[in-house]
């Protein structure tokens, strides 16, 4: 048993994912010796997954290239994933008196902008594997301007719904690509402030885009909401061009050491240093390494220049045909692990999703009689809920796994990432007791305290999950981070048909008794996976269903 008793295998030397991490600690330093490690505070972590001696592999870049990059990421991320679902929100009553439609139309729009992003996540997922991520974010940022464009010259219902739906095949590629654009970049030791980054701007920025939608709703007129973002659209169009290159690359398979379940790290140490002494050479007895394009030695291939670096294409990044490619994202669902991680992360936001939808119409009615503005303020509660939960998990996550790597003899298991899980107990808390305070009137001071409540533990939720994902099933980072953002946006367009009208008739007691509930159960079953996630882990290596159905997630050339 290791420790916090997470349960050994018995049928694997190594485990795929349990790896290395705290050298000090572990007896096995000369075999790690010769790998590359980090510096400063640092100097004692074994870099996961080993860069190549490529220059132009995304992990030897300088960290502020990878600043520069997540920047322009994240700001995306920020339009598309957070500011456009809940755009209409605040101005659901203003645009239904406007359209003379009910409430339940106009949350429907949105809806369908929601089902579009669903829908056109697994092709995101394949094109991106196939082609690299970058052709695919330039192109979602494209329909976010344009959509954005049709939004500000409507007049009727059906050309918001136009707006909608156009603007909704801009969302799943940075919802999603930008998870796994996280692994392209950074080591294991790195990951989690930047998951929790990702995390807070999906789950929590949203909010604070309500605080300034209601007021510009209430002074200007909602056609003033697309008319404002054509510009900072345009904008991020511009800077992914310029300034993100394409982060997949093809790295020799014997780097991800996180992923194999032969070590070797004697024999990887040993090729390194061949490495180092420039004395590189074809061994038959190296570890297999997959072929490349190029025939040139990675330690001599030339750093690509900036114009090099603004080429759209980048060639392929994988030979499976693309109807494999879309059907990877369903495929990696029959992994229990991944399958919990796809409902868990979106079982919970899809919560405080419906939370959103209901806002207007229950504090817009008396006794409360709030305007849109009003109403867009109270979006302040959960942003504070989720930046305090955002900052806690950011700020302990990293270290916390490394605490418990050296407590572990240096081996770190990435079940240690479902810590994190234990606030998000507060999920089912603040869902239900908001529920009871809306019905019995209470004041919207309190009831924004416990909005921001149920969002504190829905971002330690996804971000302890998400890092289970990236760090124990890496090669399907992509995939499940797709499968994920389908699984929530199906959610959201599901609830958009009836929340409101279930609200109407039950009152937000019972709707919010329900949500509470139902988080309550998704989030006790994390010990399952806390215990036996390595045992698991051994299971889907050795009987993993994907290479017997031949779908590979992982880009092998």
């Amino acid at each position: 048993m290791g420790f916090l008793g997470v349960l050994e295998d018995k049928h694997l030397q190594h485990v795929p994912a349990t790896v290395v991490l705290a050298e000090e600690e572990n007896h096995r330093m000369e075999a790690t010796a010769g790998l590359k490690h980090g510096t400063g505070k640092d100097a004692d972590i074994i870099l996961i997954p080993q860069p190549s001696s490529d220059p132009n592999d995304p992990l030897n870049w300088s960290y502020w290239k990878k600043l520069i990059i997540m920047f322009i990421i994240s700001y995306g991320s920020i339009l598309y994933a957070a500011v456009f679902s809940p755009l209409l929100s605040p101005a659901l009553v203003n645009i239904a008196m406007e359209f003379q439609r009910d409430v339940s139309d106009i949350t429907v729009i949105s809806g369908y902008m929601l089902l579009v992003t669903g829908a056109s996540g697994p092709f995101v997922s394949a094109l991106s594997r196939k082609y690299g991520k970058r052709p695919i974010l330039i192109a979602s940022s494209i329909f976010g301007f344009v959509g954005t464009i049709i939004g500000s010259a409507t007049n009727s219902y059906d050309g918001l719904l136009a707006a909608r739906v156009v603007q909704g095949f801009s969302i799943s590629a940075f919802e999603s690509l930008v998870v796994s654009i996280i692994g392209d970049l950074f080591f294991v030791h790195q990951r989690g402030v930047w998951v929790t980054l990702i995390q807070f701007i999906l789950g929590a920025a949203s909010n604070f885009s309500a605080v300034i939608v209601g007021p510009i709703t209430e002074n200007l007129g909602w056609r003033y909401l697309f008319h404002i973002l054509n510009a900072f659209t345009a904008l991020e169009c511009v800077l992914l061009v310029l300034f993100v290159p394409e982060t997949a690359y093809i790295r020799d398979r014997r780097y991800e050491i996180d992923e194999l379940a032969d070590e070797n790290l004697s024999e990887l140490a040993a090729v390194e240093r061949r490495h180092e002494a420039n004395l590189e050479k074809d061994d038959e007895n190296d570890m297999a390494r997959l072929e490349t394009t190029t025939t040139t030695p990675p330690a001599l291939r030339p750093t690509k220049t900036f114009v090099q670096e603004l080429s759209i294409f980048n060639g392929t990044f994988s030979d499976d045909n693309l109807l494999q490619l879309v059907l990877a994202p369903f495929a990696v669902c029959a992994n229990f692990a991944v399958l919990w991680v796809v409902i868990v992360t979106g079982g919970l936001t899809a919560f405080f999703v419906a939370q959103s939808y209901v806002m207007a119409q229950i504090f817009m009615a008396p006794p409360y009689l709030l305007s849109a503005a009003g109403v867009g303020y109270l979006s302040l509660g959960p942003f504070i809920g989720g930046l305090l939960g955002s900052i806690f998990l950011g700020t302990i996550l990293d270290p916390l796994i490394k605490w418990c790597a050296k407590r572990n003899n240096g081996v770190y298991e990435p079940e240690y990432r479902l810590l994190g899980m234990i606030p998000s107990l507060l999920t089912g808390i603040g869902l239900m007791v908001f529920g009871y305070m809306a019905e019995n009137h209470f004041s919207y001071y309190v009831t924004a305290t416990f909005h921001g409540m149920d969002l504190f533990g829905i971002c330690c939720a996804t971000i302890a999950s998400s890092a289970y994902a990236i760090d124990a099933y890496r090669d399907m980072s992509s995939e499940i981070f797709i499968a994920g953002m389908v699984f929530k946006n199906f959610l959201f367009y599901g609830f958009s048909y009836f929340v409101n009208d279930w609200e109407v008739r039950s009152g937000p007691a019972v709707q919010f008794y329900v949500f509470g509930g139902v988080s309550f159960a998704m989030i006790l079953t994390t010990p399952v996976f806390f215990f036996w996630g390595k045992r698991y882990r051994s299971f889907w290596h050795r009987h993993n269903l994907l290479e017997k159905w031949g779908i590979r997630t992982h880009a092998e050339l």
